[in-house]
């Protein structure tokens, strides 16, 4: 293959500086949009770079080649190359591994069981749980639960961090975590952490995209009680009385109003509120390029196998459909 099927494996390096200059400037519902997008626009040529790479290596296999009804010696590739397909085979096979892992650590079935199981009270879609530890999250609903209380997810609450808090604080909490819930924060944390696996460079913006995801929730808070300083004051006390009785677990992928750099969450609501800013034009130069670049050369390396294979098929007499 020609060096497009190197192009979606070098370029998420230089996306994800770009795709985090480009959020820092935006507001956070459109940022953590823009990072969830990129990780996956980013993330899925660069997998299917590495399984062009596997590919090509694995058809020089005489009982994949019979297979496939080619000649191997008229394969192309060069020794170098046919040494990184063949490392690529067990990538491929770690990417597929961390994705599985990464998806199961995020199912949620057993823990709305456990959780209605263990609850003290339910209002709604407010769980309350039986615990000394400062807590509180979203856990977004089971599919298929359409026309039921707490279809979209359920905010989860301890006890300890009910005492915590005065009444609007409480208000508060229950506004950010509903925000999380009917964002779908959960699916941009999936998306990022789906992306991480399939490219090293990409777990680099799931750290910029759970903060985007906890200020959006922040200011939809702020306009449902409509008082910034109360949405700080909250988002602080919160994490105090976490940090000094943290509950006893907390589910994998779970959004907390205490979760994030919360100094950094509360200098932003107690600031002015910006005005819109001009995006950078070379930041999003540079994105769009990569992200382009990536989908064109992952398709021409697509193509460049195919020729291949085709090539190899005739000069055994079986020329491809």
């Amino acid at each position: 293959m020609t060096w497009a099927v190197w192009a979606p494996l070098l370029l998420p390096w230089i996306t994800v500086p770009a795709a985090r200059r480009l959020a820092a400037l935006l507001p956070p519902r459109p940022a953590a949009l823009l990072l969830a997008g990129c990780a996956a626009l980013a993330g899925v040529p660069a997998a299917a770079a590495t399984a062009l790479l596997a590919a090509a290596a694995l058809l020089h296999l005489p009982a994949v080649a019979a297979l496939g009804h080619l000649s191997p010696a008229l394969l192309p590739d060069g020794p170098a190359a046919l040494a990184l397909g063949t490392a690529a085979v067990p990538g491929c096979l770690a990417i597929g591994w961390a994705a599985l892992r990464t998806l199961h650590r995020h199912r949620l079935r057993h823990l709305h069981t456990e959780i209605r199981r263990t609850a003290v009270s339910r209002a709604g879609d407010v769980v309350v749980l039986a615990d000394d530890g400062a807590d509180a999250y979203a856990l977004p609903g089971r599919p298929g639960r359409r026309g039921r209380p707490g279809r979209s997810g359920l905010v989860v609450v301890t006890t300890g961090m009910l005492r915590a808090l005065d009444d609007d604080e409480r208000a508060v909490l229950l506004a950010h975590e509903r925000a999380h819930l009917a964002g779908h924060h959960h699916l941009l944390a999936v998306t990022a952490d789906l992306a991480a696996c399939l490219h090293p460079a990409l777990r680099g913006l799931r750290r910029p995209l759970a903060y985007q995801a906890e200020r959006w929730a922040d200011e939809v808070a702020a306009r449902t009680v409509g008082d910034r300083r109360l949405v700080a004051r909250a988002v602080g006390r919160a994490a105090l009385a976490a940090g000094a009785a943290p509950a006893a677990r907390r589910p994998a992928g779970a959004f907390a109003a205490t979760a994030g750099p919360v100094p950094r969450r509360m200098a932003a609501l107690l600031a002015p509120v910006a005005p819109a800013r001009p995006v950078a034009g070379r930041a999003t130069a540079v994105l769009l390029l990569c992200l382009l670049g990536s989908a064109a050369a992952t398709v021409e390396a697509t193509g460049d196998l195919h020729e291949n294979i085709e090539t190899a098929q005739c000069a055994v007499g079986r020329p491809a459909p």
